[in-house]
């Protein structure tokens, strides 16, 4: 299967090649022929699928075929809605990117910086919205944004809308839309709430499901560090030594959290920064460029400001602290080992995460296998009612101690600098 068995138009087979894509993913090549339908989309597919490609290659598409037939006004045709304003400013690049021949114009709007530039790009007319759900009914309260045109509307990262607390402005948006219109709706996980959300908005959609939350990618190596609270940041400041490691993300809970590991790696001379909702615009995106051109070595993020973040060849993934939700452990890991590419996954766990770590393997089906190599060594925590610790009898594990093998079969970090050398 190649882009051009999916009908698409040269402008757009062009700017596809140009971007060296030869071969859509699967849910590009199952959602494609359903938009370019004209039809409702029900998408449950996580990241680093090719998800945005999925819905802005036939939106682009549409439009295109439409400007060309009736020559309408630049009013906004189709409305994108995402939850960060790095994932929106990632899909208006996409857009600009596949749609650079097609002369239709976008736009990304997102709160934190001044309206202005936004405003003035507003009046001189857009074809296609990025936006995020507040920014985008302020615009709309102040008149600035006329939805009244709107024929295509995307729902994209829904269930992080449903975490943020963005559904009661989704809802607000969506009414001031068209009744007719298609709506295409993406979710990585599909709650209670979202599948009302979905049933609410769509009629009669088409489903496509690719790889299911639960599964993580056979490209990324995962390792698991059983390790006390307080020597994670030796462990993780030990593992960065390895100068083969030319960028790691590394997850933190909290934003305080991502600000403390930044302090004390650029402590020790590593470079790093961090993103999160704290901080400006102008400082998220300067760290994710500078991340991005490998400025700086380490970007420490918060899930949700980890949306949208898509880094070319990203070696190493390091989860400092798990997370409590396990379908998040598969959102994470997934930044490396994309497009076939090798990728590593670390994971640090101590002794209040146990519950964490069972309810991630359960997700997965599958142990990930232990670094007993290390020298920062803990007894495994208690995993949950009625769950028995997972070291082995005579395993020792405490401080200074090695263990056996456990969760599948130890292996020491070694194993993982020389893959990382490899790849």
């Amino acid at each position: 299967m190649s882009f051009e068995n999916l009908k698409l138009i040269e402008p757009i087979l062009k700017a596809l090649k140009h971007e060296g894509y030869t071969t859509p993913t699967p849910i590009q090549e199952q959602a494609i022929p359903i938009v370019l339908d004209r039809k409702d989309l029900l998408g449950c597919a996580q990241t680093g699928t090719g998800k945005t490609a999925a819905f802005a290659i036939p939106i682009l598409q549409i439009l295109h075929n439409e400007r060309l037939q009736h020559k309408e006004q630049k009013t906004i045709k189709a409305l994108i809605l995402t939850p960060t304003r790095e994932l929106a400013i990632q899909i208006d690049e996409s857009f600009a990117a596949y749609g650079k021949h097609t002369g239709l114009k976008h736009l990304v709007i997102f709160g934190g910086v001044s309206q202005h530039h936004q405003v003035e790009t507003l009046k001189r007319g857009v074809d296609i919205l990025v936006a995020t759900p507040g920014r985008l009914l302020d615009l709309v309260n102040q008149k600035f944004v006329h939805l009244e045109h709107v024929k295509i509307l995307v729902l994209d990262e829904a269930d992080r809308m449903l975490d943020m607390g963005f559904v009661v402005d989704v809802k607000k948006i969506i009414g001031k839309l068209p009744q007719k219109r298609q709506t295409l709706f993406f979710s990585a996980t599909m709650p209670n709430e979202i599948q009302a959300l979905a049933s609410s908005i769509l009629n009669n959609p088409e489903k496509v499901t690719v790889t299911p939350v639960s599964s993580t990618a056979d490209t990324i190596q995962q390792g698991l560090y059983f390790v006390d609270k307080n020597d994670k940041k030796n462990l993780l400041i030990h593992i960065l030594k390895d100068k083969t490691i030319a960028t790691a993300l590394v997850f933190t809970r909290t934003k305080h959290g991502a600000d403390k590991v930044v302090k004390d790696l650029v402590k020790v001379g590593i470079t790093a920064e961090a993103i999160h909702g704290n901080k400006s615009q102008n400082a998220r995106q300067r760290a994710l460029s500078n991340f991005k051109s490998r400025t700086t070595r380490v970007l420490v993020a918060t899930d949700i400001a980890a949306r949208g973040i898509d880094v070319d060849e990203l070696t190493h993934v390091i989860n400092y602290e798990l997370p409590n939700v396990p379908e998040t452990y598969v959102h994470r890991i997934g930044r490396t080992g994309r497009a076939g590419l090798s990728g590593i996954a670390l994971s640090f766990c101590d002794a209040d995460e146990g519950e964490f770590l069972f309810d991630i393997q359960k997700l997965i089906s599958k142990p990930i296998p232990v670094v007993d190599d290390q020298p920062y060594p803990m007894r495994p925590p208690a995993m949950g009612p009625g769950i028995k610790s997972p070291n082995k009898p005579g395993g020792g594990g405490g401080r200074g101690g090695k263990g056996g093998p456990r969760n599948g079969g130890a292996k020491k970090f070694g194993e993982f600098r020389s893959r990382a050398r490899r790849d």
